[in-house]
Order: C-alpha cells, then structure tokens, then sequence
C-alpha cells in the first residue's frame, strides 16, 4: 500500500515472527512510564494479540504497524488506538525499540506515513497524543509533525513516587 512505504521505512502488519521483539520491548520497563503498562505481558497474551492483528480497526478500535527498514531490520511500532468511527478521531502513538536506531528520522517518517493513512485512508477529522512534559524528543517530534499542546493534565502519571503532569496535543486534518 503506497501510503505505508516511505523513504526510509515501511510500515507493515504485524506477523507472527515479531513476538520475540514485542516481548522485549513490550517487557521493558523503561517504556512502561509512557505506555501506561504496569504488569509484563505473557508470551500466551500477545501470541493471542498477534493472532488477531487482521481483525479491522472498525472492529477492534486499533492498529499496530511495524517500523521496518526498507527490506531490512524491524526496529520499532506505531499505533492507532482509541479509533473512533464517529467522532473521526484517533490516538497514535510510537515506539522506535531499537534504541540504536533513535534519531535517524525513523520515527518522524513512520508518523509523517501514518497521518497521510489516518487522513486520507480512514477519513479521520483528527489524531492526538499524550506525552510527558519531560519528554522532549517525543514532543520535538509530534509538534515538528504539525501536532500542537491543546491541554496539559497535571500529576497525570505517577512515576518512581511522584507525579508528572502529561500534555494533550492534537493535530487536524486540513480542510
């Protein structure tokens, strides 16, 4: 699909082989602050998840992509979660899990891909995102990408024993 290739990458379903990957990075607590995880995931949960990626968003609410070099190494995710039909909005969120591969412009391509596909494929009215204020790479990305801080939730997220305040920031389709 034209809109899922870009220069740099390929956004591709999720295949059965990317369990090993999933487990690592799904089980790494590092990621754990900014994707809301607070128990590990079985091996038995995302066979289960991945055995049921083909299942529609329209179904299901949600679409994990694969982040794949080219024909090459797969080194991250980007979701779309929250997909709601009649609202025509959805969040989208992204991991590049090869820590090595951060700041090549991976993760601004596999965005740049999925705002084309969630504007010009599912017909969305807008997409959003929750990101830590201290997060400065990803809120550097999104806004770079057009997203803007509409709100911030504040002590949102608790973390090593205190709280942090989360912005909300969304970015609309032009009419």
């Amino acid at each position: 699909m034209p809109f899922l290739n870009g220069h740099k990458i390929k956004l591709r379903a999720i295949e059965p082989e990317d369990i090993d990957l999933l487990m690592q990075w799904e089980n790494n607590i590092v990621n754990w602050e900014v994707s809301g995880t607070i128990t590990p995931f079985s091996r038995n949960l995302l066979q289960q998840y991945i055995d049921n990626a083909h299942l529609d968003i329209y179904q299901v609410g949600q679409l994990r992509l694969m982040i794949q070099e080219g024909e090459g190494q797969t080194i991250g995710t980007i979701d779309i979660f929250d997909f709601d039909a009649f609202h025509h909005r959805a969040g989208v969120g992204i991991l590049i899990g090869d820590q090595a591969k951060r700041g090549n412009g991976y993760a601004s391509e596999s965005l740049r891909l999925v705002k084309k596909y969630c504007f010009e494929h599912l017909g969305l009215k807008q997409i959003y995102c929750n990101i830590l204020v201290d997060n400065t790479l990803s809120l550097n990305l999104f806004q770079k990408a057009g997203f803007a801080i509409t709100g911030t939730r504040h002590q949102w997220v608790r973390s090593g024993g205190k709280y942090k305040d989360q912005h909300f920031l969304q970015l609309f389709r032009e009419e």
